[in-house]
């Protein structure tokens, strides 16, 4: 296997990622336990450290530049404290931030997870406040952002759009860019987080089993069941190329070309967070793709991607050297 996937990983250096979706700041707040409150059942944590992450749409195009590739990435901020960080940490990691546009009255997503160190290796998290709004994108920044897609179209090898329900990722936009991608013929992907319409006709789409589950209104267990799913909502969404339900530690299933056929995950027994671990799987499956992979090696080499990051707590992201170590068993 390693010696079939090295090629497809040295490939995706290089190649140019157009990521659009919701950007968010993450921000870890991480205190030590000191004793229990008086005030309510609850621990009293003395502040230890904060620490700030490029999440949402931004994780993916982190993943891009960690794998060597390059990442452009559009967006929606308000005009706060917390997008100026978000910008600075995005330029401090080599992403293109050209595509995120500021919008007053609109705040900045904001994830903060408070996080407890009570002595184990990793600190367990107690809660986490979001700073946010769902509300839809209005037709001037629908517009600013379709101009800028169609200027960059030429120059990108895929684009990517990264779903968390905050607004920017409506149907009519959706729709926009799926037809100036098809129109410049770039491959274009898209992790739908539940929302299955707004994302029918892509080239590529990736869901949790949970969403696909849901929405097909069935259980799905075996192998079997996971199939029938993939080739359904492959079907039913009009989807072009691969459709992938991904498993968490029983792999992916993909639907392709009238065919389904099940990735095995690699066996991870130090898992500590799974955040993030959607974001690696569809930045490294865009990334391969867009080098000439198959879909089936596309979405092994994301099983073993993820595989490295669940290893880790907060966003993390791999490096190419870290993905040939673990494709090799060694990591």
């Amino acid at each position: 296997m390693s010696a079939k996937l090295r090629p497809v990983v040295a490939g995706m250096a290089n190649r140019k990622v157009l990521v659009i979706g919701d950007v968010i700041l993450d921000e870890y707040i991480t205190g030590r336990v000191m004793r229990m409150s008086r005030e309510a059942p609850v621990p009293v944590l003395e502040l230890e450290s904060k620490r700030y992450i490029a999440g949402g749409a931004a994780n993916p195009a982190a993943n891009i530049v960690s794998l060597r590739a390059r990442a452009i990435l559009a967006g929606v901020v308000g005009e706060d404290a917390p997008a100026e960080h978000l910008r600075q940490i995005l330029s401090e990691r080599g992403i293109d931030a050209s595509g995120i546009f500021s919008r007053a009255g609109r705040p900045t997503t904001v994830k903060t997870r408070i996080l407890a160190q009570m002595g184990q290796r990793f600190p367990q998290q107690v809660t986490r406040i979001d700073t946010l709004t769902r509300q839809p994108i209005d037709e001037e920044t629908e517009t600013q952002v379709v101009d800028f897609v169609s200027a960059r179209l030429a120059d990108v090898d895929a684009v990517l759009l990264s779903h968390y329900h905050g607004g920017l990722l409506t149907p009519t936009l959706v729709r926009r860019i799926r037809d100036l991608c098809a129109a410049f013929g770039v491959l274009q992907a898209a992790d739908v987080q539940g929302d299955f319409d707004t994302f029918s006709k892509l080239d590529v789409i990736k869901c949790n089993a949970e969403d696909a589950q849901r929405y097909l209104n069935r259980g799905l267990a075996s192998n079997a069941d996971f199939s029938g799913a993939a080739l359904q909502l492959h079907d039913r969404l009009g989807i072009g190329s691969a459709t992938i339900i991904t498993r968490g530690a029983a792999g992916a299933t993909l639907a392709a070309n009238g065919i389904s056929a099940h990735c095995p995950a690699p066996s991870v027994s130090d898992v500590f967070d799974t955040v993030g671990a959607g974001d690696t799987a569809i930045a490294t499956l865009t990334l391969a793709l867009a080098a000439g992979a198959g879909a089936t090696d596309a979405v092994t080499l994301a099983n073993f991607a993820s595989g490295i990051v669940v290893r880790y707590v907060g966003n993390y992201t791999p490096s190419p050297a870290e993905l040939l170590r673990s494709l090799d068993g060694s990591l």
